[in-house]
């Protein structure tokens, strides 16, 4: 197996923007250039403001952001009958279509920057694990009805001569859907930001953030800071102990994602679409053929990072149960990452009573609500508040530290007994 990080990184090592090093002033401070500080930076710069620090601990998507599934579509980790029950069918709907509005907004802006992604617009489908087509008729019926979402049903059959498989009982197909190298997405809106001014800074881990007594912020790295008039957190599941009030309010959850080797010929024995494919189970399979005929493959949820060498073995298992017919393909990247997840499972965007600005929470979900929350945060940052009051609902509860943890693996295994007693 291949001893780079990630497939992403070993085909998008992308370019190098120098630490931070001594004082500077910016208007803005963001703090984590993953989707979300990306995105708000981008927001920013869209709008006329181009006085932006952008700070990374690591390196540009090294988080979540450059390790995910590449699936961009519509919705929240909180499923859309939960988003209505909680906050009403008009706004429900609203804030889902929001979520459309943002994977038009990516597609936008790999056009306008010239984001070499490999974007495949082949859609999206949700298979079903599940021999009971209720799954299927009440979520098709429930996105048409209430969000006016209109998702193709596809009858058993024709799904298998499109997925080739036998595994599954039929599938709803979102054609608006789409998906792409995660990384080189947001190493391309790395480079246009940098380009258009904003001033980019890799292994610039915040140490602190304190207010200043005469107004705005200190932010502080090991060599450096950034005085500024606002600071926006963007850190997610890597936030560890950088600002507590923002850390207890997530839970950083750990996912799976291998990469075959090149299928080549048997590609075409396990899929005949270029769409990417996600089951109705609670923890479910997501996988993908990418350009240079391998596939990626995606599951499982636990409160622990694995070995590459575990990774491998349980998504080759899983990817067998489905395609047996690859057995023998060999894998040859392997890798996890933590996503942060929010106890009510939605975005946690607005500001701390301090005047600290956050986005993150987008675990399981999070391709188009990061750049959502780009819009969001940076509408805010420029005195329009009515986009982020819209998120007030959910708040910051706290997850419990390793009880929350523990209660999430607990969980995570309830759902997956239900589901295997189910089908």
């Amino acid at each position: 197996m291949n001893g780079a990080e990630s497939y992403y990184r070993a085909t998008a090592p992308g370019e190098c923007y120098a630490p931070l090093s001594g004082s500077h002033r910016a208007r803005v401070c963001i703090i984590g250039a993953g989707f979300a500080g990306l995105a708000t930076a981008m927001s920013l710069v869209e709008h006329g403001e181009r006085d932006v620090a952008l700070l990374e601990a690591e390196s540009v998507g090294h988080g979540a952001s450059g390790r995910n599934g590449g699936f961009v579509f519509g919705g929240y980790s909180l499923d859309e009958q939960a988003l209505l029950a909680t906050v009403g069918a008009e706004q429900g709907r609203r804030l889902y279509q929001l979520t459309l509005g943002a994977v038009d907004q990516i597609r936008r802006r790999i056009t306008r920057y010239g984001i070499e992604c490999d974007a495949t617009h082949g859609g999206i489908y949700l298979a079903n694990w599940f021999d009971d087509p209720r799954v299927l008729d009440e979520r098709q019926r429930f996105m048409q009805e209430h969000l006016g979402v209109e998702w193709q049903r596809i009858a058993r059959a024709d799904f298998a001569e499109r997925a080739r498989s036998e595994r599954y009982f039929g599938a709803l197909y979102e054609e608006n859907a789409f998906h792409f190298h995660p990384l080189k997405y947001a190493q391309g809106l790395a480079r246009a930001l940098h380009a258009g001014g904003v001033r980019l800074h890799e292994g610039s881990r915040a140490t602190t953030i304190e207010a200043r007594s005469n107004g705005g912020w200190r932010v502080a790295t090991d060599a450096g800071e950034v005085l500024a008039d606002e600071v926006v957190v963007c850190c997610g599941g890597y936030i560890e102990r950088l600002y507590p009030a923002l850390a207890g309010a997530i839970l950083p959850i750990a996912t799976y994602v291998m990469v075959t080797e090149p299928l080549g010929a048997r590609m075409p024995q396990a899929l005949a679409t270029d769409a990417a494919i996600y089951d109705t189970r609670f923890a479910f399979d997501y996988y993908r053929p990418l350009r240079d005929s391998r596939m990626l493959w995606g599951g499982r949820i636990s409160v622990r990072s694995r070995s590459p060498e575990d990774v491998a073995r349980l998504l080759y298992a899983d990817m067998l149960k489905v395609y047996p017919q690859l057995e023998g393909a060999r894998v040859e990247y392997a890798w996890s990452g933590l996503m942060s997840y929010g106890r009510h499972k939605m975005p946690q965007l607005g500001k701390l009573p301090n005047g600290v600005w956050y986005g993150m929470g987008f675990g399981g979900h999070g391709v188009g609500p990061t750049s959502l929350a780009g819009d969001v945060l940076s509408a805010a940052l420029m005195g329009e508040l009515s986009k982020v009051e819209q998120f007030a609902t959910w708040g910051l509860p706290t997850t419990g530290g390793p009880a929350g943890l523990l209660a999430a693996q607990l969980t995570y295994w309830y759902y997956e007994l239900r589901d295997w007693m189910r089908q």
